[in-house]
Parts: structure tokens; C-alpha cells; sequence
């Protein structure tokens, strides 16, 4: 079972969104651990290393998108999870999308994303770790 750790790090307290992947993701039969409001990046560093996920998502409505997931960076590779698929949602204006392509963030799903989109991607991403055909 693949398994997706959600966040919502910071000070935004705009919760539905993250709610409604977490649902979908569970519905596509995914386990999903989500941290709840105002967490911490090292914080969700730290959590997805001890939960050993597949997946992490970082939801932000506040344009914090590059600076958090290259922190979430910084900091999986420090703990040895370098390996874990990341992704990323929220209000992403377009230089921040490019911004976080160019640092190899492998899903980014602004606002109007269809759930079956980010699901097949967590999918096909993760299966292609573990070097199973997607």
C-alpha cells in the first residue's frame, strides 16, 4: 500500500483542500497520514522518516510553496530520505511552478487539479521507485 504523508505547514489555516486529497487519496486506496494545521517543515521531515512514507504532500495557500519544499529538501536528504516523492499544491503562481521544476519537485498541482490527477501520478511516481512497471 502506498503510503502519502500530507502537510500543511505555516501559518495558513485553510484546510479543506488538503482534506479533500486526503480523501481521495484514501479512497484510491492509499494510506494517508495528515499532520493537521500549522506544522513544521523539519517537523514533516522528520514524521514522514519515522512513518517510512512513499509520498509526501505539502499543501500552501500562502506562496510559500519553493521555499518550504526546498527546506523539505534540504532536510530528507539529511535524514536519509532523499528517496520519498514529493509533491506539492496550493495558490502557485507561474515563476513558482518553474521555480520548483527546476528544483526536480516532481508533482505540482495548482488549484483545479482533478483528484484522479495527482493520484495516478503518486502511482505511477512511486511504482517507478520501487521498480515496479506503472
Amino acid at each position: 500500500m502506498i503510503r502519502v504523508l500530507l502537510a500543511k505547514p505555516g501559518i495558513d489555516g485553510h484546510d479543506v483542500g488538503v482534506k479533500i486529497v486526503a480523501r481521495a487519496l484514501r479512497d484510491a486506496g492509499m494510506e494517508v497520514i495528515y499532520t493537521g494545521l500549522r506544522t513544521t517543515i523539519p517537523d514533516v521531515a522528520r514524521t514522514a522518516i519515522q512513518e517510512d512514507v512513499d509520498a509526501i504532500g505539502i499543501s500552501n495557500l500562502s506562496a510559500q510553496n519553493v521555499t518550504m519544499m526546498s527546506q523539505l529538501q534540504e532536510l530528507l536528504i539529511e535524514l536519509g530520505g532523499d528517496d520519498i516523492l514529493l509533491v506539492t499544491g496550493g495558490s502557485l503562481l507561474p515563476e513558482d511552478i518553474r521555480a520548483l521544476n527546476d528544483m526536480g519537485i516532481e508533482g505540482v498541482f495548482p488549484p483545479g487539479t482533478a483528484n484522479e490527477d495527482f493520484i495516478t501520478f503518486i502511482r505511477q511516481h512511486v511504482r517507478t521507485r520501487e521498480g515496479t512497471e506503472a
